[in-house]
């Protein structure tokens, strides 16, 4: 999550909260006694969220991107599938059971026989069939849509019956399985794709969730309805039934203290923002017994990924090594965040399934910087930078605005006589630059709990050859990572799986393909009366699940 310039001070009225609150593979949500037992059935509940994206809108699952919009969408479509948030591993949802090939082209799922639309349409095969021929149809005109990353490799659909759907990958794709656990991946009514793709995206969409999309008002909000005589919900929720909540109203408001105001004033259940909380906000909250949730999002870390290409200096991989013994990651999570914040420890958040641990290369050691510097040939000038040639070794990274975590990072580089330039530039400049490779360090990052996730950042096969994901690596470095990428998706076998990611982490940290920062985190605020909230794998929240206390 992006940061604002003063966090470094918010960071650290946040150290007693987050220390009890956030637990880094999943963070449960903090309970008060006796609350949940008065807790009852019926109200409205009324969240909070940052400010909408019309540039970005669209309410279709398979064209979502905005992660307030995904959030809201998971609790009126559903999946075949979901993901357990604590374990990662993929547990029941609209399909009872599955089968999956050991080459990974095959996945035949059985279905729930219990399920309807919201319009009283039954769910069946045919229903999956008709969405997912109708995604792969919508991908083949928009390829860059959001969804068709989940969508990889599909070919098509085999009814066997009623309630047994075969679906066929032209190739490989072991992450399939998790994909059809996301909202992207959800299952809509067929007469929604019947509609016009530009109608869906403002909400004419037919979902099985417990609860009705109402209206949507774009920079206003959305309203929910319950769904009377829901019953199927994922395994990993608590509530068997209906919601207990009779209707939702969401808020898109911009000025966090407008927001914030709004919540302490007991007119909002949830807030639910972008950037963590000010300690101004947190000590209105605890004297209003509000609790905060915390969640670590699966898939990449922040990380930072190098220009390589041509004579740029990190096309040297000694001073991409220097680089990252340059970064002092403790001292990051401790001044940005607080102290008994996780340190990150891989390219991957610490949720993300197959992760494993590079800690002990990710190290701060400006001794061994110093020495690779010097030995690439950069020597420390009187004004601390180091030169080569008559030039000062610096660096750029295009920003739209910066934090304070990028100054942190801009003072670590200083110490190692390093020149690290924030270039701020407007919005179509920013692209420009960037897309031109016009930079040294450039990021990006996706939320999804699959491992596959970083093939949409850094393999240019499924980027359309996007700069970052071409300037990160040397053509050697690049080979290799492709080939350790397409293992991961060659099987359904766990263990040959976490093999291909285990070595493609050490590959990527080792050839500083990536420069890990910080873990990112989801965070929201509830209200003494909000009783089940839960995050979800995708660090959303299953609304039929939540109880407001009288």
């Amino acid at each position: 999550m992006p940061l604002t310039p003063s966090a470094i001070t918010r960071r650290r009225a946040l150290a007693a909260t987050l220390a009890t609150t956030f637990l880094l593979l999943a963070c449960s949500p903090e309970r008060k006694a006796g609350a949940e037992a008065s807790a009852g059935k019926g109200g409205t509940l009324k969240i909070a969220f940052f400010a909408d994206n019309t540039n970005l809108v669209s309410l279709d699952p398979f064209q979502v991107y905005w992660i307030e919009h995904r959030s809201v969408l998971r609790n009126v479509v559903e999946s075949l599938t979901d993901q357990d948030p604590k374990t990662g591993q993929v547990i029941p949802w609209l399909a009872k059971s599955w089968q999956v090939s050991p080459n990974a082209l095959e996945y035949t799922f059985v279905l729930r026989d219990d399920v309807s639309f919201s319009n009283g349409t039954r769910f069946d095969a045919k229903a999956v069939k008709t969405a997912f021929d109708s995604n792969k149809a919508f991908t083949a005109s928009v390829p860059t849509t959001f969804g068709s990353t989940y969508l990889e490799g599909y070919d098509h659909a085999e009814v066997i019956d009623d309630h047994t759907v075969k679906i066929i990958l032209s190739k490989p794709n072991a992450g399939f399985l998790q994909a059809t656990s996301t909202t992207n991946l959800s299952i809509l009514a067929p007469e929604s794709y019947a509609l016009k793709p530009q109608e869906r995206s403002r909400g004419a969409i037919i979902g099985t969730g417990p609860f009705v999309l109402a209206s949507y008002t774009p920079e206003v909000g959305i309203k929910l309805a319950k769904r009377k005589g829901y019953a199927w919900p994922s395994a990993a929720a608590s509530n068997p039934g209906e919601a207990y909540v009779d209707n939702i109203e969401i808020s898109y408001i911009p000025e966090e203290s407008v927001r914030n105001g709004q919540f302490v004033q007991g007119k909002i259940d949830i807030v639910w923002p972008r950037n963590p909380f000010t300690d101004v906000d947190l000590r209105l909250f605890e004297t209003k017994h509000a609790s905060i949730q915390s969640r670590s999002l699966p898939g990449p870390a922040a990380n930072l990924y190098p220009n390589t290409s041509g004579d740029r200096v990190l096309a040297d991989p000694k001073m991409r090594l220097a680089l990252q013994k340059s970064i002092d990651r403790q001292a990051y999570a401790a001044t940005i965040y607080n102290k008994d914040f996780p340190i990150v420890g891989g390219i991957y958040d610490a949720t993300t399934p197959y992760f494993k641990p590079q800690a002990a290369k990710l190290g701060h050691d400006p001794q061994g910087a110093a020495r690779l510097l010097d030995e690439a040939g950069w020597a420390l000038g009187d004004d601390g930078y180091r030169h080569k040639n008559g030039k000062r070794l610096t660096l750029v990274r295009n920003l739209a605005a910066e934090t304070s975590g990028d100054v942190l990072i801009q003072d670590q580089l200083r110490k190692a006589g390093i020149e690290l330039k924030l270039n701020i530039l407007v919005a179509g400049e920013l692209s420009a630059a960037n897309a031109a490779g016009n930079y040294d360090l450039h990021s990006s990052y996706m939320t999804r709990g699959d491992p596959v996730v970083l093939q949409t950042i850094l393999d240019p096969r499924f980027t359309n050859r996007s700069a970052l994901s071409v300037n990160a690596y040397s053509k050697p470095t690049l080979d290799k990572a492709q080939k350790l990428f397409d293992a991961g998706l060659a099987t359904s076998d766990s263990e040959q799986r976490a093999r291909a990611y285990a070595d493609l982490q050490d590959l990527l940290i080792d050839d500083g393909v990536a420069f890990p920062i910080y873990e990112r985190i989801w965070q929201a605020a509830t209200s003494a009366k909000v009783q089940g909230f839960a995050w979800t794998s995708e660090g959303f929240a299953l609304f039929n699940d939540i109880k407001l206390a009288p």
